[in-house]
């Protein structure tokens, strides 16, 4: 019963995770879209937690996701309070490479969502910076385009 529910409980996470991915991807999403991808969101990483495969790094990756999507969806307190989860996380784990990038960049975009183009721009190149040291190209490559994809809501400078 335990190993069962324990395979289901990552099904859901995994599952959830795609789920909130492929809302983030859709063209036109609705308001029920965007009340699901933060339930799926939040739902992914409660079953992460629940999941005898849990380590730090999902619980990390989890609140950057749900972060992103407050961000892309202008709600930006709570895009601030997902990123310094997800800071806090990655500083108390001492998380490097792609995860030290992708938590700068998860705090730049809640602060370009709450319209602080000076904390998005230090936190940007934070990312920036921390992109760089990514070892595998194919992860480097990933961050860059996402670093550069929007929402920014304006406050992206083009020299960055």
């Amino acid at each position: 019963m335990i190993k069962d529910l324990n395979k289901m409980h990552q099904f859901l996470a995994v599952t959830l995770n795609r789920e909130t991915w492929g809302l983030l991807k859709r063209e036109g999403r609705t308001d029920k879209d965007d009340d699901c991808m933060i339930a799926y969101a939040l739902g992914s990483l409660y079953h992460w937690q629940r999941s005898s495969n849990y380590k730090p790094v999902n619980y990390q990756r989890g609140e950057w996701l749900i972060s992103h999507v407050f961000a892309v969806l202008n709600r930006g307190d709570e895009a601030l309070a997902h990123a310094e989860t997800c800071m806090d996380i990655t500083m108390n784990e001492f998380l490097k490479d792609f995860d030290i990038a992708y938590a700068y960049e998860c705090k730049a975009r809640a602060y370009a969502s709450l319209g602080q183009p000076e904390k998005m721009n230090k936190c940007f190149l934070n990312a920036k910076s921390a992109g760089n040291t990514i070892k595998k190209v194919a992860d480097r490559k990933l961050f860059f385009s996402d670093l550069h994809s929007e929402p920014w809501y304006e406050c992206l400078k083009t020299e960055n």
